[in-house]
């Protein structure tokens, strides 16, 4: 008897390891059945994913929202439980979010994700038992439709693949703030209802040559800062390496050069809130972008995806309760922020070393151009020390106010507050108050479009306090909520990616009114002889600056910029800020 049931688990046991195989077998990968030379197109992508949310309980997947391609975005879910109401999940649960093909050309993380959810459902890995996996398989539907095999100049595989720009010819990776697209506003929207633990943005890239497959791409940790940000970089990244060297894939990080030896040292990338880790960060994810090297076979680096992807699952599952509890403890912290900084530049005087495994460059002389060229000899691999610059320190720093007051008509911003899940509310009465008021100062302009705007950067503006008459259906938006970092990256104008930047407020640039010089001739002159400041200014101004002095019409002009006839709006950020402790903050948000 006791034969008789040993032997039946034994059959059992080699039946369920059939069954495994063979459910493998029957849902292989266009990747796979062409032995990685090629990659799923959208539809094939979404139909595998189908296949498996109709026969596996563990997977689901659902539409949501538009793309400007016309087609809606899908989400797919990963929870052995079965339970797919993301409250529910995240009071158990560590959530991953990954997003596949933002650049569909890159088409690396399209496929390792439908091997890696396909090889969860079929148990050829065991299943997490406290994080959930969720992920877009396509975010750029766009450019994945627009399939060639030219556009990709530097990029050894797969056949064929998609384009870089949506349907709209814009980089998604740059639109994170400014929502110029639908997958944008679509993107909030999964990102607001999933709140991801962590977020994976699968890439592939390409600066120089080197021995690695596979690099990373963590959000930068001055920038991410406090006890999150020290996390990610003394404990996360290392762990990931970690797990990763042991199954014999090295990595290193993200390679921040072009057309020069990375040995001779390099800079972490700083991911701007324009981009996707950028954009998570500001509401406490832990962000990854995976950058494979486009010069390597596309087997090696789906493969490697692959990899990363489950050594960060494994991480998080075991680092999930922890990193919880991080992030609701920073949560916490930011609803009490008084200073937040801005503007980050590189560090020159703190740097790490790596131990980087690059190839001997030499320069050569080009047969196209007859000038310098640089060329790798992957015959000659090394091992060398290498200077890692990965620490940056804020040029600016600024009070966190009690809240921002918005005028009624700037409905281009409160749209993507809305979408972002910040709360508001409008008066309901006019009022005067004393607010902090932003005056432009300076600023300079791209002279080439950029992802469809002409953004401003170096942007000086000045603080002072003006007294606002505010109507009826104005917005106050408060500080005090989990966005708030969110709120400080895009209303400061200083900020690198703020709304003024991004041309939201560009009208208030423009002068509207103006002075007919015979008119103002006589009031200039009124003008001086009651204000003697204003008038020893003036003559300096003459005495100093040759070219002022010969200009009549610069000097009017100096002379009513500085008047009460300059209208208030002119180079004047429309929104405001009420400081913390102040009049206006007791009457706009009692306690």
């Amino acid at each position: 008897m006791k034969y008789v049931t040993l032997l039946t688990l034994l059959l059992l046991c080699l039946s369920c390891e059939t069954v495994t195989q063979d459910e493998v077998a029957s849902y292989k990968t266009v990747y796979e059945e062409s032995e990685g030379t090629a990659t799923a197109t959208y539809q094939e992508t979404i139909d595998f994913y189908i296949k498996l949310a109709k026969d596996f309980p563990e997977i689901n997947i659902q539409t949501i929202g538009v793309t400007d391609s016309g087609y809606p975005l899908h989400m797919v879910t990963f929870n052995p439980d079965g339970d797919f109401n993301f409250e529910n999940v995240r009071e158990e649960k560590a959530i991953i979010l990954i997003n596949n093909g933002i650049h569909p050309g890159e088409s690396d993380g399209i496929d390792a994700t439908m091997l890696l959810y396909r090889d969860l459902a079929t148990k050829t890995l065991s299943h997490p038992k406290n994080t959930v996996l969720v992920t877009i398989p396509i975010y750029n539907i766009g450019g994945a439709l627009y399939r060639n095999s030219t556009t990709r100049v530097n990029q050894n595989g797969p056949r064929e693949y998609g384009f870089r720009g949506n349907t709209l010819n814009y980089d998604l990776n740059r639109d994170f703030i400014k929502m110029d697209t639908k997958n944008a506003w679509t993107f909030a929207q999964i990102f607001h209802l999933v709140k991801p633990d962590m977020f994976i943005d699968n890439h592939v890239s390409n600066g120089a040559d080197y021995q690695y497959v596979l690099t990373h791409l963590f959000t930068q940790h001055n920038k991410f800062g406090g006890k999150l940000g020290a996390y990610l970089n003394k404990e996360f990244t290392p762990m990931l390496e970690k797990s990763l060297a042991d199954k014999k894939w090295d990595i290193t990080p993200y390679v921040n050069v072009f057309n020069r030896p990375p040995e001779l040292g390099f800079s972490q990338f700083m991911d701007h809130p324009r981009y996707s880790t950028g954009y998570t960060t500001l509401w406490n994810t832990l962000g990854l972008m995976v950058e494979t090297h486009m010069l390597k076979p596309y087997k090696k680096r789906v493969e490697g995806t692959y990899q990363l992807m489950q050594s960060a699952l494994d991480v998080v599952e075991k680092e999930g309760e922890k990193i919880r509890s991080l992030r609701e403890e920073t949560q916490e912290n930011d609803l009490n922020l008084k200073k937040y900084h801005l503007n980050w530049q590189l560090d020159t005087t703190k740097t790490s070393t790596l131990l980087f495994k690059g190839y001997e460059a030499e320069r050569l002389t080009s047969e196209v151009t007859g000038l310098p060229r640089l060329k790798y000899d992957r015959d000659k691999p090394f091992t060398k020390e290498t200077v890692y610059y990965n620490h940056y320190f804020p040029v600016d720093t600024v009070s966190v106010p009690a809240a921002y007051v918005i005028r009624k008509g700037w409905q281009n911003v409160m749209e993507r507050l809305q979408a972002n899940n910040i709360q508001f509310f409008e008066l309901d009465q006019d009022t005067v108050l004393t607010l902090e008021s932003y005056k432009i100062l300076d600023y300079d302009t791209r002279k080439t479009p950029y992802e469809g705007h002409y953004p401003h950067f170096n942007t000086k503006v000045r603080k002072s306090n003006l007294k606002v008459s505010l109507k009826i259906g104005d917005f106050v938006v408060p500080t005090n909520q989990p966005g708030v970092r969110y709120l400080l990256e895009t209303l400061e104008p200083q900020a690198t990616d703020s709304f003024f930047n991004w041309n939201f407020f560009d009208t208030v640039l423009q002068q509207k009114e103006s002075f007919s010089p015979y008119v103002f001739e006589d009031i200039a002159l009124e003008l001086l002889q009651r204000d003697s400041v204003l008038r020893g200014n003036f003559l300096l101004k003459k005495e100093l600056d040759e070219e002022f002095s010969q200009n009549w019409y610069a000097q009017l002009d100096w002379i009513y910029q500085r008047s009460k006839h300059l209208e208030g709006p002119y180079l004047r950020c429309p929104v405001y800020r009420v400081a913390k402790g102040s009049a206006a903050a007791t009457i706009l948000i009692p306690e």
